[in-house]
């Protein structure tokens, strides 16, 4: 049986869950955990009043850490939201205590299946859910920058008139402030991109897609539908074993942290890590990104 346990009914795990049962995922059980069972319990009547529409089959219930033991996939999605003002980094020391206590609870269940984090600050998260857990690092899976991706995608495609689906385009490093476009990679249709955009084109393009999470908490208080379809392509590639290219944040062995690059996404986690080719400018963002999350590190760990 594929089940999946889902920690954290706030708004981007019922994003999440809504998505699940919206789309032909092969999920035979979604376990709601949260600190708030009443909720989690009006949250799984809600969501199994759906399915009677549903493509899916899948059957919502209300568990503990306990059924994390027969998972195959647990999804974190706990963990205070980031406000307006805020930035994802200044999440970092309330996040970390939440899971620490969080990742041990899973791990005394016998959980052995391929994590999966949604909580920010992301790659921070990733990282000390890997520490906590000490599974092999192909089977903790951050979300990264899957849904920076998705958005670059969408700007392009309302720019360019090209479906989203078919440019190739990745947002990379850190899932925040330091993120960049590697936009010597990017095909669109295969043609030259400069004849496509000028240079300040492109910087305008880059910074709204950084700051797309800030505008939309400023106007509705929380980013929620896009990460929930991310987790849900990122859940499908496990369980069907998809061997898709998604940019997620996972363990990178020569810096020893968590960052996002295109990796292959299968049935055991993080298949392959894929170093795409950077130019020298490319470079030196990306070596500023690693930076970034390895301070962050060290403001935990001290």
């Amino acid at each position: 049986m594929n089940r999946v346990v889902l920690i954290g009914c706030g708004n981007v795990g019922m994003a999440y869950a809504y998505a699940l049962v919206n789309q032909k995922v092969y999920v035979d059980e979604l376990v709601l955990v949260d600190i708030n069972r009443d909720k989690a319990l009006g949250e799984a009547m809600d969501l199994n009043h759906c399915r009677a529409y549903s493509p899916s089959k899948v059957r919502i219930t209300v568990g503990d850490y306990s059924d994390c033991g027969s998972a195959k996939i647990v999804v974190i999605a706990a963990g205070a939201n980031q406000n307006v003002g805020e930035t994802r980094m200044d999440l970092i020391h309330k996040n970390s205590k939440i899971f620490r206590d969080i990742v041990s609870k899973v791990m005394e269940s016998g959980f052995d299946g391929v994590f999966v984090v949604a909580t920010n600050p992301l790659d921070i998260m990733t990282y000390l859910t890997l520490k906590y857990s000490d599974l092999p690092v192909n089977r903790v899976i951050g979300s990264g920058t899957t849904l920076d991706t998705a958005r670059l995608r969408y700007i392009l495609s309302e720019k360019t008139g090209v479906c989203s689906k078919n440019i190739e385009a990745y947002v990379v490093g850190e899932h925040g402030d330091s993120e960049f476009i590697p936009w010597s990679n990017v095909n669109i249709a295969y043609k030259k991109l400069s004849d496509m955009f000028s240079l300040s084109e492109l910087t305008d393009i880059e910074d709204e897609v950084r700051n797309s999470a800030y505008e939309i908490i400023n106007r509705k208080g929380a980013t929620s539908y896009g990460i929930g379809m991310c987790l849900v392509r990122i859940t499908s590639a496990v369980l069907e074993d998809k061997n898709i290219v998604l940019p997620v944040s996972s363990w990178d062995f020569e810096n020893e942290i968590c960052i996002s690059t295109p990796a292959i996404v299968g049935k055991n986690g993080v298949q392959e890590k894929i170093f795409i080719p950077l130019n020298e400018e490319e470079k030196i963002k990306l070596t500023h990104s690693i930076q970034v999350i390895k301070e962050a590190i060290s403001l935990i760990e001290k």
